[in-house]
């Protein structure tokens, strides 16, 4: 009477292997990712293996944003490397929108697309007052 009621594991359904989601689901995604780990290992490993070592004392030494670092550590650093930086992320942001915006341009409403338009107009406004004032210039 025991035997009656228990489940071999061959039928269940997420354990089988012939109709598992777990199987056909997963299965590709253990495999992509085996043979990327075991490319990195083989591409890491001949590098290694082939290249040259042959350190010289330049070329361990710190290099830190094109400053000496045997200097006083209370430099004034230069903001423009920041500013650049914010104004890069901004700028590329707005690419980063604008992908699926004009991927799905034809499915979008008026609403959507005049959205973006601003958006857009915005960020040219303010392109054009950075560029105004100076802050791309190194001078």
């Amino acid at each position: 009477m025991i035997l009656d009621k228990t489940i071999s594991i061959n039928s269940l359904y997420f354990f089988n292997i012939n109709n598992s989601y777990l199987y056909f689901e997963f299965l590709p995604i253990l495999i992509f990712l085996t043979v990327a780990t075991v490319l990195a290992i083989v591409i890491v490993g001949l590098s290694y293996l082939l290249a040259i070592q042959n350190p010289e004392t330049e070329k361990l030494s710190t290099y830190e944003c094109g400053f000496e670092p045997y200097e006083d550590a209370r430099n004034i650093f230069d903001v423009k490397f920041y500013i650049v930086a914010i104004l890069f992320i901004i700028f590329d942001i707005e690419t980063m929108f604008l992908l699926p915006w004009s991927v799905s341009l034809s499915q979008l409403s008026m609403l959507g697309f005049w959205s973006m338009i601003d958006f857009i107009i915005e960020l040219g406004i303010g392109f054009v007052y950075i560029w105004y004032i100076g802050a791309l210039e190194w001078d």
